[in-house]
C-alpha cells in the first residue's frame, strides 16, 4: 500500500523525486500525484505528519472501487495474439494502445492493467501459449535448499540463499547466492541473469514470492506487481506474470530447474566449507556451466546448443544503462572515523566525526555525502558481519593526538582499570586489525557493552581466552562471561540433613559396667552395635 503521508513528507522536505522513489519504492506518477495535493490544499510538513488514515483515504481516493462499468474493457485477446506474432511485444505497448484507445469510459492504470491481465490469461488457460516459443519467458524462483557461510573468524553461520532463473525453452540456467531473500537482492539478481542471457525474454514468471507480487486484500485471487519489480519489468521492456500458487502446470519448469540446481549444484558444493560469498558464487558459476554446456538431454543437445542456436536471438535487447537497487540512509560518523551500515563499517574522512552524512546504498556500492557533495565511496561489503572498508586517507596520521577520536591509547588506559587481562585482551583486539581504527569499535563494544555492570567476569573471560589461545572477539568474550555468569550462579550440593531420631547406644564405663543411653558418659568407652552383636552371640553359645 502506497505510503502517501512519508511521500508527502519527504517531499515537503526538499527530496528529489529520484531520492523518494528509491526510499518509497513508488513510481514518479505517484509522486507527483502527492506533490500535486500537497500544492492544492497548502500542506505544511507539521500538518502532514498529523494526518490520520481516514484523512489520506480522503486526498487520495482509490478510483479502482468504483463500478466496472465506469472503465473501459482492454482487448485482451488482442493482446494475447500480439504476444504470439511479435517477439518483441510488451505489456506496456498493450497498455498504451490501449489508453490511446478514444473512449467516453475511464481507463484502467497500467499496474490494474497488468493484473487484470494476468487474470484473462489464467482464465482462459493461455499459459502454455505465452511460456514456451524460444525467448518468450523466464522463469524465477528460490531453490528451497541452502548452503552454509561460515566465518573465518568466530565459527558463526549464516545461510546462503540461491536464486535460479530458467528459460524454458532451452532449460538453459543461471544461478547465483545470496545472504537473504530481500528486494534488492531480488532485484539484483535479475540483473545479474539479463546479462548472463545477454538478453531480455518478454515475460518474466515468478514463483508467488513476495518481493514479486501480493493480494491487495485477504482471498483476493489477483495478484498485483510490486511497485519496484514493475519499474525494473518497464525498465527492461518486459512484463510480470506472477504465478498461481495452486496451478502445478504453471509451476512445472521453473520447479524443474530448481530440482536440477538442488542436486547439481547443492549436493555437490553443501559438503564443502565456505567463508566468502564470491568463491561460492565462483564455484557455483562452474556447476551451471557444466548442467548447461556438458549434460546432454535425451535428444542428444545440451541447453547451451539449443539457447545459442534457437533462442539467443529472440531475446530483446538489453538497456543501455542496467537498473539498479537504490537505498538512502542517514548515519551518524562515529568516532572511529567510520559509519556502520546493515553490520558492515566504511570509512569516512574523521573530519566528519560527530556529523550525520547521507548515505546511497547500491547492490555493488556505499556513497557518502556531506549536502551534495561526495565525501567516500566503497565497494559494498556482503557476507560475513563485521566487515571493514577503510581509506587509510581517511584517518589522521597521529590518531592519539586528534581530539575526540579513539585511539590505542585511550582504549587500552581504560582496559587497564579491568585488570592485566583485559587490557591484553582489547591490545589483541587492536593488533588483530589491517589499520588500528578497525579495531576501535570492537573494543568500545567489549569495555562499554560487556564489561560495564560486569567487570570482575570480564577480566575472568579475557584471562581464559590468554590462557587457552583463542584469538579474541567481541562475540567470544561474551559466550564465555555467559558460562562464567551460569557456574557462578549453580547452588552449592545439598547436605544430607541430620538425623533428629533419637538412637538408644550402650556405654561401658571404665569400671566394666555397661548403661544405656543418648548421650556418652564422660570418660565412657563408645562401642558400635555390631561390637555387641557378636558379643551377645558369643554369650549364646
Amino acid at each position: 500500500m502506497t505510503d502517501y503521508r512519508r511521500i508527502m513528507s519527504l517531499l515537503l522536505e526538499g527530496r528529489s523525486y529520484r531520492e523518494i522513489g528509491a526510499i518509497t519504492a513508488c513510481s514518479q506518477t505517484t509522486i507527483r500525484t502527492a506533490k500535486r495535493v500537497i500544492d492544492a490544499e497548502g500542506l505544511p510538513l507539521d500538518r502532514v505528519r498529523r494526518l490520520t488514515d481516514a484523512e489520506i483515504a480522503g486526498l487520495f481516493p482509490d478510483g479502482r472501487s468504483r463500478v466496472k462499468g465506469e472503465y473501459d474493457d482492454p482487448d485482451f485477446a488482442r493482446v494475447v495474439t500480439s504476444f504470439k506474432k511479435n517477439q518483441h511485444f510488451t505489456l506496456l505497448q498493450g497498455w498504451r494502445s490501449y489508453t490511446s484507445r478514444r473512449s467516453v469510459l475511464r481507463k484502467y492504470g497500467y499496474s490494474q492493467y497488468c493484473a487484470l491481465f494476468n487474470a484473462y490469461v489464467r482464465k482462459h488457460d493461455l499459459t502454455a501459449v505465452l511460456k514456451h516459443e524460444p525467448g518468450k519467458t523466464m522463469f524465477i524462483d528460490w531453490a528451497g535448499d541452502t548452503i552454509d557461510l561460515v566465518d573465518a573468524i568466530t565459527g558463526t553461520t549464516t545461510k546462503a540463499y540461491l536464486f535460479v532463473t530458467v528459460l524454458p525453452y532451452s532449460g538453459y540456467l543461471w544461478c547465483r547466492a545470496f545472504t537473504d531473500m530481500r528486494m534488492p537482492a531480488w532485484i539484483t539478481a535479475h540483473v545479474g541473469a539479463f546479462e548472463f542471457y545477454g538478453g531480455v525474454p518478454q515475460l518474466l514468471i515468478p514463483d508467488n514470492a513476495l518481493t514479486a507480487s501480493q493480494r491487495r486484500e485477504r482471498g483476493d485471487a489477483t495478484r498485483w506487481v510490486t511497485d519496484r519489480y514493475q519499474q525494473l519489468a518497464d525498465h527492461y521492456g518486459t512484463s510480470v506474470f506472477p504465478t498461481n500458487v495452486r496451478s502445478p502446470k504453471e509451476k512445472a519448469a521453473v520447479e524443474s530447474g530448481v530440482n536440477v540446481v538442488n542436486k547439481r549444484v547443492i549436493g555437490y558444493l553443501a559438503e564443502d566449507v565456505w567463508t566468502s560469498l564470491d568463491d561460492l558464487n565462483a564455484a557455483i558459476g562452474e556447476r551451471v556451466r557444466e548442467i548447461n554446456h556438458d549434460i546432454r538431454r535425451v535428444d542428444g543437445s545440451t541447453r547451451w546448443e539449443r539457447f545459442s542456436l534457437e533462442e539467443a536471438e529472440r531475446l530483446g535487447p538489453l538497456p543501455a544503462d542496467g537498473f539498479e537497487e537504490v537505498e538512502w540512509r542517514e548515519l551518524k560518523v562515529q568516532r572511529n572515523s567510520h559509519v556502520t551500515c546493515d553490520s558492515q563499517h566504511y570509512s569516512v574522512p574523521y573530519e566528519h566525526v560527530g556529523k550525520l552524512i547521507r548515505v546511497r546504498l547500491t547492490s555493488s556500492r556505499v556513497t557518502g555525502f556531506d549536502g551534495q557533495q561526495i565525501v567516500c565511496e566503497h565497494p559494498r561489503l556482503l557476507g560475513r558481519k563485521g566487515q571493514y572498508s577503510t581509506e587509510a586517507t581517511h584517518l589522521p596520521d597521529e590518531y592519539r593526538n586528534v581530539d575526540g577520536l579513539w585511539s590505542r591509547e585511550w582504549f587500552l588506559r581504560r582496559a587497564g582499570a579491568y585488570g592485566p587481562a583485559t587490557a591484553l585482551v582489547i591490545e589483541l583486539l587492536i593488533d588483530g586489525r589491517a589499520l588500528e581504527a578497525q579495531g576501535f569499535l570492537d573494543c568500545r563494544n567489549v569495555l562499554d557493552g560487556l564489561g560495564k555492570h560486569n567487570k570482575v567476569r570480564l577480566e575472568a573471560a579475557c584471562q581464559q581466552i590468554i590462557d587457552t589461545g583463542m584469538t579474541p572477539s567481541y562475540t567470544a568474550i561474551k559466550r564465555l562471561m555467559a558460562v562464567i555468569d551460569s557456574d557462578t550462579k549453580k547452588p552449592a550440593p545439598r547436605r544430607p540433613a541430620a538425623s533428629t531420631r533419637k538412637s538408644s547406644v550402650r556405654f561401658e564405663d571404665t569400671d566394666g559396667v555397661a548403661r544405656s543411653g543418648s548421650a556418652a558418659p564422660a570418660g565412657a568407652l563408645v562401642r558400635g552395635a555390631e561390637y555387641y552383636r557378636r558379643l551377645d552371640e558369643q554369650r549364646g553359645r
